[in-house]
């Protein structure tokens, strides 16, 4: 397994409950950590907790390309490509077809999938340059598997997919690495807007989502992992 000492790890969507409790334990193995987020006072709170410097934290909307764009110069000025880019950003929207408005599927694709394409597009010239990088998604589950009131939130998620097994094929001769993450039910805030009944104590805590992905940036310079699938006991679907 490689080490975390010294890897300069950008996690995107750091102050989601996933995000976070993933700065926290990478920071705790020794990775030189870069911060993205929208919410700025909960961004630099989190830093501050990590002592991770400012010029290392960005406020940084995924559909703005232009940000998107400078937090990559920044970092490759700073210190070149990052070694590991997690983007565990995103918005959920789980409502029947029937009350799911066009405004509301238009800003699932932005976020979770244009989204994606702008950050990837953003950073993959560095990694080149390095010949080296590792690239970790969290499509989770109903990127895989649908549900019913999934509509939106699939399509981005299938979409991510999909994208990345195609630039997977552009990067065949390289030694970028991408790694997608299937996770089932956390608990995390995403289900506060959700406006449906969940059993938050039956998830998959947090803690040990993060664990999933601390494990996944230590992978072998021989092999990848392509993806990974974990999911709680009682939602096993695949």
């Amino acid at each position: 397994m490689e080490k975390l000492n010294g890897k300069k790890v950008l996690i995107v969507g750091a102050t989601g409950g996933i995000g976070s409790q993933t700065a926290k334990l990478l920071a705790g193995s020794g990775a030189e950590l870069y911060l993205s987020g929208r919410k700025a006072d909960e961004l630099s709170a989190l830093a501050n907790s990590l002592n991770v410097p400012a010029e290392r934290i960005f406020i940084t909307d995924l559909t703005d390309e232009a940000s998107v764009n400078a937090m990559a110069e920044q970092i490759n000025v700073q210190s070149g490509a990052p070694d590991i880019l997690i983007n565990a950003s995103g918005i959920g929207i789980i409502k029947p077809v029937e009350q799911l408005s066009l405004s509301e599927f238009t800003a699932t694709i932005n976020a979770n999938l244009i989204g994606s394409f702008i950050l990837v597009k953003a950073f993959l010239p560095g990694m080149k340059v390095a010949k080296k990088g590792l690239i970790i998604n969290i499509p989770g589950v109903l990127g895989k598997v649908p549900m019913a009131g999934a509509a939106a939130y699939s399509a981005s998620k299938y979409g991510l997919v999909g994208m990345m097994q195609s630039i997977r094929e552009e990067l065949k001769r390289t030694d970028i690495r991408i790694t997608n993450l299937f996770l089932g039910g956390v608990d995390s805030p995403f289900w506060d807007t959700i406006d449906m009944r969940v059993q938050k104590d039956k998830m998959i805590r947090a803690e040990e989502a993060a664990r999933a992905i601390w494990f996944l940036c230590q992978q072998p310079s021989s092999g990848v992992v392509s993806e990974m699938v974990l999911q709680p006991f009682n939602h096993q679907a695949i």
